[in-house]
């Protein structure tokens, strides 16, 4: 159910802003997207486990504050995100 260290670190270098960054809301945002597709293919099969379904509605609302906090501070860099990562909104 967690991403591997490979797939953040691609994550990681896809979203960044600069060389040395990792902590930018479109990296978090991006990393949190991933393990909530990943939560979302768990629940395809495991369907009554609702101890992960509360974890997957956390990650659900931290995303969701990491985006408005950065429609907030910045729509264009917003739009680009939720453009490149398939995010409806």
């Amino acid at each position: 159910m967690s991403i591997t260290a490979e797939r953040k670190t691609a994550l990681i270098k896809q979203h960044r802003t600069d060389a040395k960054d990792t902590g930018s809301p479109e990296v978090q945002v991006a990393i949190l997207s991933e393990r909530i597709s990943n939560l979302t293919q768990h629940f395809k099969t495991h369907g009554k486990d609702n101890h992960s379904r509360r974890g997957l509605l956390k990650l659900v609302s931290q995303r969701r504050s990491l985006l408005d906090y950065l429609k907030r501070k910045d729509e264009s860099r917003y739009r680009s995100l939720i453009e490149k990562l398939g995010i409806r909104r």
